[in-house]
């Protein structure tokens, strides 16, 4: 068996840094409760990127009303894909993306590995440029100087790791209600930033565009759950566990981009940060700079969390055709080559970053889209949460190398995404006659699942079981004798 499925090291009873990495977490380690995912990912999608969403709509001339609409259902319908992700911790002890084992192989899951870390590096990326911009309001200081400090800063957040997330979360959800919460109602009920010039109505394809961008950004998350689940007791409930993840996911994302639509028509010209300013100002004189900082707060942590979650699929990676012990020395070398080529990127991005973002947002939920199908199908339709998690972690187990049926399903279901693909750079067929409008993720998530599901009949599950049956009996004397 794999050391890193079984290993309880000495290290890990260290209470100041998490030493667990990829490895399985044992049930007497397993500590929180399902309501502490609510705040966690309230904060973890209250961020200033998540408000740039929303400026997409006026931009394109859709009123606010309809960009709210589109905001409401795209992440109404995103969050439900990402949500569902929340259980597989508890029931499977393991990271998100080491899972994709079972249904891609040790080896082919490198397909959704490099995937994700795209995902991860690219909202690190942003996150950080954001930040800056909004650290220059006040300090100076070459933007490369403060991406160095920022990312050195995120990187000690991520070593320390889970426990350490989880309690700064927890706690700046409280700051983040009552500062933007003031914001919000000053904004509403003084007019603060909507004498602007923005006339707009409705706009089928702007309306499409939001709705994918707002759908496609809360999907995006999804190889986040599990991450800052697996550490919850295994009988946690299921539905309490889902329903505090979809809850904190979605109100945060939804009052974060319908603000955003509102200071982007109040405040043409302006970036996120310049217009959080300009409306918090106009609310009380001052009270701008408070808003401004607590964003750029939350945006730091929540890139910390970012790092957090590259690491551990780098490492998955890696460990997929080079096994890797996971210690405490192997997790500061990933966050080290996380934050570096965050930094290289950091620095050779485009000035234009929002219409960069806005591409990145499409392309995760391209990539993203037919994982996140084939994941959900295989944990609660085929597999019904039943996995040997030593195989997970032994390229020779039952679950192989290279699994076809994954890999196909992928395949097939990117090749039906193309013709509705609605890029910067590229526009489809179909999202051409649609008049730039952009569908893909339906057509994904159904081609996806549908194959995956249809190729899934000829599954050995009554080996599998035996295989989970002697896989929990290694893991529990494993366990006993460390």
């Amino acid at each position: 068996m794999s050391s890193t499925a079984g290993s309880a090291h000495a290290d890990h009873t260290d209470r100041v840094l998490e030493t667990r990495s990829i490895d399985y977490v044992p049930r007497a380690e397993r500590h929180g409760k399902a309501w502490h995912q609510g705040p966690f990912w309230f904060t973890g999608n209250f961020v200033l990127l998540t408000m740039t969403v929303g400026f997409v709509g006026p931009s394109l001339g859709l009123g606010l009303g309809w960009t709210s609409l589109a905001v409401l259902l795209g992440i109404g319908f995103g969050t439900f894909f990402m949500a569902f992700h929340a259980n597989q911790g508890p029931h499977m002890g393991l990271p998100q993306m080491i899972q994709s084992r079972a249904q891609f192989g040790s080896r082919g899951a490198l397909l959704p590995f490099l995937a994700t870390v795209f995902v991860y590096v690219g909202f690190i990326v942003f996150g950080i440029i954001v930040v800056t911009e909004g650290i220059r309001l006040f300090l100076p200081g070459p933007a490369w100087l403060w991406y160095a400090l920022l990312l050195g800063a995120c990187t000690v957040i991520a070593l320390v790791g889970y426990d350490l997330l989880q309690v700064v979360q927890r706690w700046l959800t409280f700051a983040l209600v009552a500062v933007f919460g003031v914001l919000t109602i000053g904004v509403l009920v003084s007019g603060a930033g909507t004498s602007g010039s923005f006339q707009g109505g409705w706009n089928g394809t702007a309306f499409l565009v939001q709705l994918s961008l707002a759908a496609g950004y809360n999907i995006s998350y999804s190889v986040y759950v599990s991450d800052h689940s697996r550490y919850l007791p295994e009988e946690v409930s299921g539905a309490r566990l889902v329903a505090w993840t979809y809850g904190g996911a979605a109100v945060s994302a939804i009052w974060l981009m319908s603000l955003g639509a509102v200071l982007a028509a109040g405040f043409p010209g302006l970036d996120s940060v310049g217009s959080l300013r300009a409306a918090g100002n106009e609310v009380v004189g001052g009270f701008g700079a408070l808003v401004v900082v607590v964003a750029l707060l939350a945006q730091t942590t929540v890139t910390g969390v970012n790092m957090y979650g590259a690491m551990l699929t780098g490492l998955s990676a890696v460990d997929g055709f080079r096994p890797l012990r996971p210690t405490l020395t192997i997790r500061v070398v990933g966050l080290v080559a996380v934050a570096v080529g965050s930094f290289v990127l950091a620095v050779v991005i485009p000035s234009d970053y929002l219409a960069s973002f806005n591409s990145f947002v499409l392309l995760m939920l391209y990539f993203l889209v037919p994982w996140t199908a084939i994941n959900l199908v295989d944990f609660y339709v085929v597999r019904r949460a039943r996995y040997s998690i030593v195989d997970i972690f032994d390229p020779h187990g039952i679950y192989g190398t290279w699994s076809y049926r994954a890999l196909v399903a992928y395949g097939l279901g990117m090749a039906a995404m193309v013709p509705f693909f609605s890029l910067s750079f590229y526009t489809g067929p179909v999202a051409q006659w649609l008049g730039g409008a952009d569908v893909a993720f339906v057509v994904g998530l159904a081609v996806s699942s549908g194959i995956y599901l249809w190729l899934a009949r000829t599954l050995d599950l009554e080996a599998e079981e035996r295989a989970r049956a002697r896989s929990e009996a290694m893991l529990e004397g494993d366990l006993q004798r460390a």
